[in-house]
């Protein structure tokens, strides 16, 4: 079998990164010739997790069209938010816990999507159900990944899984749950080192909702008022964006990972849907989201809600 690249979206966030390692793993085990490779740089989360678990970056690619024949997509399966040729090749595999939108192959494929809060949940399945044992560096940035995605264990996209899962992966890594992952979440949200041409794209995914070109970002902050501070700056930039991708609405959300409530920025001619779709009032292209804090759950659905009608 001729060797293929496992990879998450754009923009890579720490579950996008460390499932793509983590199934490599699983799959180089079981004797397949795979390689995890990321659409982007690590963000300082994710730094922080691999530092942690001593576990290697993976190499960042553009293309992989030029590379190999087949792919597996993890944490992800939209086409807009994968590699930009992959429809020049073919994917064998998706293992994701999204919505599925704008995809679709020539051919059958094995696809694994369940309504859990992070990717690492099902791999910690797949590990299971193959009978292939988690090193204690793969079940660390399994849990961070975890962590990451629930915000440890308090996003509304947290399932009872997740939790087990977590609880499994914690004991396999050797930490305590919830002192290394409020260690880790506050790693990555210290943003004061960031341009803000980086904390518009350190999570950034584009969505198709009904006939409109909507891009969300969102990064997690201790004090939110440490990113406001730019929010002048911060708007130009999103202004730039929409005219440079012919957007109909970009929306940035600032999370507050001590409140979980979030503020959000939104500039473009949709930008009403945020509106409608909270009940609040933009002022100044500014809201406060209360008790809004997963992109999945809390944003995506009840905005393509509002876009589609």
């Amino acid at each position: 079998m001729a060797k293929r690249l496992i990879f998450g979206h754009r923009n890579p966030d720490t579950d996008a990164i460390t499932s793509a390692i983590a199934y490599a793993h699983l799959k180089r085990e079981l004797g397949e010739d795979v390689e995890p490779v990321a659409l982007g740089e690590p963000n300082p989360e994710t730094q922080f997790v691999l530092s942690h678990f001593g576990v290697a970056a993976p190499r960042v690619v553009e293309s992989v069209a030029g590379e190999v024949d087949e792919v597996i997509l993890v944490d992800h399966n939209e086409r807009q938010q994968s590699a930009p040729d992959v429809d020049q090749v073919k994917v064998v595999e998706v293992i994701d816990h999204h919505r599925i939108a704008n995809f679709e192959t020539a051919d059958p494929l094995y696809y694994r999507a369940e309504p859990v809060g992070c990717t690492a949940t099902i791999l910690n399945k797949l590990y299971k159900e193959k009978n292939v044992s988690i090193p204690r560096h793969v079940a660390g940035i399994m849990l961070s990944a975890i962590i990451s995605d629930t915000l440890l264990l308090k996003s509304p996209t947290c399932t009872e899984e997740d939790v087990k899962a977590a609880r499994e992966l914690a004991e396999l890594a050797g930490v305590k749950l919830e002192e290394y992952g409020l260690q880790m979440l506050k790693a990555g949200a210290d943003l004061s080192q960031k341009t803000v041409g980086e904390l518009l794209t350190l999570d950034a995914k584009e969505f198709q909702m009904g006939n409109h070109k909507v891009e969300i970002a969102q990064v997690n902050a201790v004090d939110v008022n440490d990113v406001l501070a730019k929010k002048a700056e911060i708007l130009q930039a999103m202004e730039k964006k929409i005219a440079e991708k012919g957007l109909d609405l970009f929306f940035f959300v600032v999370t507050d990972i001590l409140n979980n409530d979030s503020v959000g920025l939104a500039l473009g001619s949709a930008a009403h849907a945020v509106e409608e779709a909270y009940g609040v009032k933009l002022e100044d292209h500014q809201a406060l989201l209360k008790g809004v804090v997963s992109r999945k759950k809390q944003i995506v659905p009840v905005l393509t809600e509002a876009l589609s009608k």
